[in-house]
């Protein structure tokens, strides 16, 4: 007898799924965190450099990068995320979402910023 398996459809932010409290600032965190690695990676910047750029101590950037933003505020985190996001072009802006009515951190390219 073969049992099947129960599908259950998330709410697109696992932490709320996972009933984390501050859900949404958690994942605001966590879309900052996975948007600096991107930078990084395409930068070709070592930890040293970037931590450098960032103004974040490498160790503090290392745990960042693997996913422990315990101990960041989301202003910290988008202060420090700031200079990188300035040399590859893009920018953070304080806004409410337009889909999802949600105050949140949005990445914006120099050609967006007019919009």
């Amino acid at each position: 007898m073969t049992k099947r398996a129960r599908v259950i459809h998330g709410s697109g932010n696992v932490f709320k799924d996972v009933g984390l409290p501050d859900a949404e600032e958690l994942a605001l965190k966590a879309d900052i965190v996975i948007k600096l690695a991107k930078l990084i990676e395409l930068k070709g910047l070592s930890q040293s450099k970037a931590a450098a750029i960032t103004g974040i101590a490498q160790p503090d950037l290392s745990k960042l990068l693997r996913g422990h933003f315990a101990g960041f505020s989301m202003d910290r985190l988008v202060g420090s995320a700031g200079p990188l996001m300035a040399l590859s072009g893009h920018f953070f802006l304080h806004r409410e979402c337009p889909l999802s009515g949600v105050k949140r951190t949005c990445r914006r390219s120099p050609e967006q910023m007019g919009r």
